[in-house]
């Protein structure tokens, strides 16, 4: 790497980066999707890192890509903020504080796991990560549904996702085609036009 390369990097960028999603990664019980309220809170009303529509859209690529959502959103954020090293650093702040737990229970499961407190704490906080992800997906409901339309969509692909257990890939895509359809902005100016053409013959 050239010194000029080197002076590009901004560091103290960098380790915002790795240090915010080491704090993600270290204090979500649950992973998956019960990060996504924390994400969210991190990089979109902290560190304005994102929008809130922005957010929801990456949201949705991380859920169509092969991996975990929580690791698949750290790599692309972290890459939207600053590029591969943003990736890497907020990749890597996501992924230690997981590898570092799960090595210790596995060490020491035999002996907590007998441990009716142990139990009763898990217990507590699985009521209350799905509270969290409600909360967040009320947060990027806002921004997103903000028409008629979209929230048609939300409610047919919910329904569809609850009722035949598709696959999230293909309930992203049906989604995807029915924006081209209904959201696609020539579309809109076309029947635009064409209301505006009918009034002008009647006049």
């Amino acid at each position: 790497m050239s010194r000029k390369a080197h002076s590009d990097i901004n560091w103290r960028l960098l380790w915002d980066l790795f240090l915010t999603f080491l704090r993600i990664g270290a204090f979500t019980i649950g992973g998956g999707y019960a990060m996504l309220p924390l994400i969210q809170k991190e990089t979109v009303e902290k560190k304005q890192w994102v929008g809130e529509e922005e957010f929801a859209e990456i949201i949705g690529l991380s859920q169509t890509a092969p991996g975990a959502i929580a690791i698949n959103s750290s790599i692309y954020l972290g890459f939207r903020v600053a590029g591969v090293p943003g990736a890497i650093f907020a990749v890597t702040g996501m992924v230690v504080p997981s590898l570092v737990i799960i090595l210790t229970i596995a060490i020491f499961f035999e002996r907590f796991s007998t441990i009716s407190a142990v139990k009763a704490i898990f217990n507590g906080v699985r009521p209350a990560v799905m509270g969290l992800i409600l909360a967040a997906l009320f947060k990027i409901g806002k921004s997103v549904l903000k028409n008629l339309t979209s929230f048609i969509i939300f409610v047919v692909m919910l329904l569809i996702g609850a009722i035949f257990d598709l696959h999230p890939v293909l309930i992203i895509l049906m989604a995807a085609l029915a924006g081209i359809i209904f959201l696609n902005d020539k579309s809109k100016n076309r029947s635009k036009n064409g209301d505006e053409e009918k009034e002008a013959e009647k006049a």
